[in-house]
């Protein structure tokens, strides 16, 4: 069973750290989510930024709350 767990727990936050990324590279195509799979990865990643950028200092045009999601993402993945 702690097999199982470990698994699921890797598996989640693999998923979370590709929907981040994949947030970071729709911002440069599709940043306003036109299609149904933009509408998706921004829907599904908005409660984890959203967060993270109201704690951030405002940096004008720069968001640097994925940079800080995918860091503490990738720590989680190197503790599992």
């Amino acid at each position: 069973m702690e097999a199982f767990a470990r698994n699921f727990v890797e598996l989640l936050l693999l998923a979370l750290f590709v929907l981040v990324f994949a947030r970071v590279l729709l911002s440069w195509v599709d940043p306003t989510g036109r299609n149904q799979a933009s509408a998706f990865i921004i829907q599904t990643t908005e409660p984890l930024l959203a967060p993270v950028r109201r704690m951030l200092p405002q940096t004008g045009m720069i968001d640097f709350s994925a940079t800080v999601v995918l860091l503490i993402l990738f720590a989680l993945m190197r503790v599992f």
